[in-house]
């Protein structure tokens, strides 16, 4: 078979690359494991695992023995390497079942798995180990396509699957995952050899081969029945999820209404209390999409009826939560008005929480994880889109792309049957499992700037990008924007590199206009959800004595320096009083604001305008946790726009050097004889926002090495 063959699943199997690994059957495993995440309609990202099993050399006895590799645990399908699985001895792992001791001890089963591992630097082995390792079959494929699972979460998925399939397919009937339901997997191939593989019921799908190739090719023929089943079905019972309701609002005016009141979801999102928020809050990082599934689903007549059921399969509930808020806002409410629309969330907010803290009580065990967050992971607004927050960017696009998974199992077993979710106990078994428990408690300590979003003007370079750069060491999402496109997007794909896909979004931003500042900010709005920190650092600087000064000179200096300071906050200041979680603005003055050097009246009089301006804000935003801070830099050389149109034989002719000689000449006049980096100052930006300096406002902090007139008295 071949690409060809498919219509609803990607045929990526190349024979010459598959060839190259020759007989390594963990390479194919690996291989056939890429090329299965690398389709989402198979799996989503962290979802499904795969194994195989094959000879080798147990390194104490020197004797050949079976050996299982499976996907380890909070690994990735679609970049997974061959450090991302667990080796296990296969006979070890089937004796545990002499000791194992019924469904109620089954947990006590995966600390035994450590007694079966064959590589001891592989991956810890997940919960799923024995779901692969008690079927005799040499590659095995477990994932949750959407397709598959709208069968499993359908009433009478069971019939559905036999007759389909014509028996060749078995069924598990729902159960959380570990070493019981293997042996119940075991005990339905048993029961019906010769099967292709098995689906669980509301849970996914597990298929087989004897080969990497075969195993492949059988995951994408069931996907791709099951997938034209529901295809040809659409429609019978009538209009998908009951036809629509209402009308979304145009793509351009959608975007405009999610980037005015994400904000506000945010603020929501990140505090239990908004109208109290303590100091120094960490705020949930959004996600939104309009994604035509999403819009089809939240626009339905069926939409009040299925969102409070939540999801089906575990993978889709632990990323998504118990179930979405559906905002009740119409499609022309006026998000601008922000307390007239806070008036009307909030109470909405606090019934979900109280929703929330019922099931946690009503389904807790005495051994229970306190309770969690009771906030809404997905919120669904209809006519606009779908918003998710979650502690990073990652996890809240992966939410939006899992809640995805599940309108889509819900208008499939909708269309062939009627949709069923986890009953609450159940899911409740899943969220709050003491496995799950540890571990969250195994993950790495949030980062200083974790759920802390960032605008720095003039980021593609220079101090502005050695800014944002930290701050994204630091685990910030940051906004990346300079009025020079082209500069723009080669930092840009600089942070992906470094970063990856989820820290930085970009925008061409002019500080001295307001229109491109607000475009900016609904940039930051529709990324990530707000804003916590904005860093005032664009700037040009200029060298002329008063009598050489141009009035357009002198002009541009405050057009840029002093206005753009103004629009740049005006506007981020909007989006922190709807985010009410506090935040921070830092404005790269200069050390010019208080030193009356030579040549520099434009520049030094508009920096000292900045300076000012900074102690005026620091005094009206206290009320709003907003503080305000200055850095003040001095002769930073290194890629540095400061040094074009003139600047640097401005400062060399006032001080009668050569410019090649400027740097040398300007750490020697320093107190510490040090040249003065950009890093140095992202250092100094960093010190204000990384929480150690939470109750400092209205502050200067001088980075230069140390010159003495520059000392504030």
């Amino acid at each position: 078979m071949g690409a060809g063959d498919f219509k609803y699943v990607s045929y990526l199997w190349d024979d010459a690359t598959a060839a190259a690994l020759g007989d390594d059957q963990v390479a194919l495993l690996v291989y056939r494991s890429n090329l299965l995440g690398a389709d989402l309609r198979l799996t989503n990202y962290g979802g499904g695992n795969t194994s195989c099993k094959a000879m080798a050399k147990d390194p104490l006895t020197g004797k050949e023995v079976e050996v299982m590799w499976v996907k380890g645990s909070g690994g990735d399908l679609g970049t997974m390497k061959r450090s991302g699985l667990a080796a296990l001895y296969v006979d070890k792992l089937h004796s545990l079942a002499n000791v194992y001791r019924g469904i109620e001890h089954e947990d006590e089963m995966v600390e035994l798995f450590n007694h079966c591992i064959y590589d001891l630097a592989s991956k810890a082995p997940s919960i799923d180990t024995p779901l692969h390792g008690f079927l005799p079959f040499k590659h095995i494929d477990h994932l949750h396509p959407d397709a598959a699972i709208a069968i499993a979460a359908a009433k009478d998925g069971k019939r559905i699957v036999e007759e389909l399939f014509n028996g060749t397919l078995g069924w598990v009937e729902w159960q959380r995952p570990g070493f019981d339901l293997g042996l119940k997997m075991k005990e339905c191939l048993d029961a019906n050899p010769g099967i292709r593989g098995i689906m669980l019921g509301s849970h996914g799908l597990f298929t087989w081969g004897d080969t990497a190739y075969e195993s492949y090719i059988n995951t994408l023929e069931v996907i791709e029945r099951c997938a034209q089943y529901l295809e040809d079905n659409y429609g019978k019972k009538g209009p998908i999820f009951g036809g629509q309701k209402i009308q979304s609002l145009p793509k351009d005016e959608r975007l405009k209404k999610a980037a005015a009141l994400a904000p506000v979801l945010r603020g929501f999102c990140s505090n239990s209390d908004v109208k109290t928020p303590p100091s120094g809050v960490r705020g949930m990082i959004g996600h939104f999409t309009d994604d035509e599934r999403v819009l089809e689903f939240i626009n339905s007549n069926h939409l009040d009826k299925l969102a409070p059921m939540g999801t089906s399969c575990p993978d889709h509930f632990l990323r998504t939560k118990i179930s979405p808020l559906v905002l009740n806002l119409t499609t022309d409410e006026d998000v601008n008005n922000v307390a007239a629309v806070k008036e009307k969330i909030q109470p909405q907010f606090e019934e979900y929480r109280q929703m929330y803290a019922n099931y946690y009580n009503n389904c807790k065990h005495d051994n229970s994880p306190a309770i969690r967050d009771a906030n809404p992971v997905v919120i669904l607004y209809p006519g606009v889109g779908m918003f998710t927050f979650a502690k990073d960017k990652q996890t809240a696009r992966v939410a939006a792309e899992f809640y995805i998974n599940a309108i889509n199992v819900m208008r499939g077993s909708e269309a062939i049957s009627e949709y069923t979710s986890l009953p609450r106990q159940e899911a409740f078994n899943i969220e709050y499992w003491l496995l799950e428990e540890a571990k969250l408690q195994r993950m790495p300590k949030p980062k200083a700037l974790s759920g802390r979003i960032a605008l720095i003007t003039g980021s593609a370079g220079g101090i502005g990008k050695a800014i944002a750069k930290k701050f994204a060491e630091e685990g910030a999402c940051v906004i990346i924007n300079d009025i020079n496109e082209e500069r723009m997007q080669g930092t840009m794909e600089e942070f992906k590199k470094q970063f990856g896909r989820d820290t930085a979004a970009s925008v061409v931003l002019d500080v001295t206009n307001e229109e491109s500042a607000a475009t900016a900010f609904e940039k930051a709005c529709l990324a990530f959800g707000g804003v916590d920190i904005i860093v005032n650092n664009a700037g040009i600087s200029i060298s002329k004595s008063i009598a050489e000064h141009t009035l357009e000179e002198w002009d541009r200096l405050y057009d840029i320096l002093v206005k753009g300071q103004f629009i740049v906050s005006k506007a981020g200041i909007a989006i922190m009083r709807k985010q009410n979680i506090g935040g921070d603005i830092i404005n790269i003055v200069s050390k010019n604001a208080v030193v009356a050097g030579p040549n520099n009246p434009g520049y030094g009089s508009a920096k000292a305008a900045q300076a000012h301006l900074s102690r005026l804000m620091a005094a009206e935003l206290g009320g709003d946790k907003i503080r305000v801070n200055t850095v003040n830099p001095d002769a930073v050389i290194s890629d540095s726009n400061i040094w074009a149109g003139g600047w640097a034989e401005g400062r060399a002719k006032a001080y009668g050097i050569t410019v090649e000689e400027l740097p040398a000449y300007y750490a020697k006049r320093t107190l510490l004889n040090e040249v003065i980096l950009p890093e140095d100052i992202a250092n100094a930006c960093f010190a204000f926002v990384g929480g150690l300096l939470s109750k400092s406002t209205g502050n200067a902090l001088n980075v230069d090495g140390g010159v003495a007139m520059g000392f504030y008295r």
